[in-house]
């Protein structure tokens, strides 16, 4: 059964064994979605109220999370319970068996909330019960409640630098989204982007260093394409199509995080036109996705190894300072601050070195941790 794919060998979570994945017991339910590693987007969590000495615990948020899958036996008079408990040393709260919100079973595929706190990696129980009589039970895991980013733009934000980084966190609570095969793994380089580059990126070391302040999983879907110019993203063009599509994919998401701009250094691109394209992209995607998330602009217009530019640079670099003070946009980070050792060596048209990757991911962690304690989550 799909969401019981915890694998034959051990994990190792939160600097314990997990063990042997749970069986699922000889019933009639099968869980669909969610799906293994998993991060849904949590919402209601306030800055103001996170510190874990907070009278009653920490306001870390919630997720209500989509369940659906197929139930074909003992449909009449019944209803769905579930309950999550944290994988071994996992950070979360434990819930008691609840009733799942707004259950409806139609032809034997069955449509529910369950409302999970922010936390994880969970191990989520589900179950159909007549009256006292549990009739119907499965279990799926890991299962994370947390912050969700979107990342696009070009070669900066997929595979063109020169580690493949992998996730130090002990319970490898840094997952991505595989849109070719519509799965979530562990977040480790190469990530899963549409270009098919295949050498390091920076995303690895940005979630390892955003878990202990925000103290949930981080999940990330790059949709990012490297050569690409603002103009290739505009509406109507697959770039814009598959961005529109994240939604459909993993719901809401807290943030898009744009690392974009070399190509249109190359194209000559006017402040204008940069400031009309990235207002057109955005507008066009938030009213698809029904929800208008933040978008951090990066500065990110140096490429050393292939051109050199200063006036087209600073044509990119002050449309994206324009954008910052328009609502909805908001200042990333800027990483043409990193010369000299931080890029790849001599005749390479890779973006980072080693080190680099990891300055700039310092470089976004600051950004990310500035938005994240501005204000709540949506």
């Amino acid at each position: 059964m799909r969401v019981l794919i915890a694998v034959s060998i051990s994990w190792f979570w939160c600097g314990a064994t997990l063990g042997e994945p749970p069986q699922k017991s000889a019933s009639s339910l099968t869980l669909r979605q969610p799906v293994p590693f998993q991060v849904c987007q949590r919402t209601a969590f306030d800055p103001a109220r996170a510190h874990p000495n907070e009278p009653g615990g920490p306001k870390l948020g919630f997720a209500d999370v989509v369940l659906r899958g197929t139930l074909t036996a003992g449909i009449a008079d019944g209803e769905f319970e579930l309950r999550v408990e944290p994988v071994r040393g996992c950070m979360g709260s434990a819930t008691t068996w609840s009733v799942a919100r707004e259950q409806s079973v139609q032809d034997g595929q069955f449509h529910a909330i369950a409302r999970i706190p922010a936390g994880g990696w969970y191990r989520l129980q589900l179950r159909w019960k007549r009256k006292a009589e549990v009739i119907a039970e499965t279990a799926m895991e890991p299962l994370g409640v947390g912050d969700l980013f979107v990342i696009a733009g070009q070669s900066y934000a997929t595979n063109c630098n020169d580690e493949r980084l992998k996730i130090i966190d002990p319970g490898q609570r840094v997952a991505a989204y595989d849109f070719s095969t519509q799965s979530w793994r562990i977040a480790e380089d190469p990530q899963p982007v549409p270009d098919s580059s295949d050498g390091g990126s920076i995303w690895p070391a940005v979630g390892d260093l955003l878990l202990p302040s925000s103290r949930v999983p981080i999940g990330f879907v790059n949709v990012a394409w490297g050569g690409t110019s603002s103009r290739q993203w505009l509406p109507g063009e697959s770039l814009h199509r598959r961005l529109c599509a994240v939604t459909q994919a993993v719901g809401r998401f807290r943030a898009v995080l744009w690392q974009q701009g070399e190509s249109d250094v190359i194209e000559k691109t006017s402040s204008d036109q940069y400031v009309e394209n990235l207002q057109r992209i955005r507008g066009a995607a938030v009213e698809a996705w029904g929800f208008a998330p933040p978008w951090l602009l990066a500065k990110s217009t140096l490429h050393p190894t292939v051109y050199t530019d200063p006036a087209a640079e600073g044509r990119i670099r002050s449309a994206i300072d324009r954008l910052a003070r328009i609502p909805g946009f908001r200042p990333g980070q800027d990483t043409d601050l990193l010369d000299g050792e931080y890029r790849g060596g001599p005749g390479s048209r890779r973006h980072f070195s080693a080190t680099g990757q990891r300055r700039a991911a310092e470089l976004w962690f600051a950004a990310l941790v500035h938005e994240l304690n501005q204000s709540p989550a949506e």
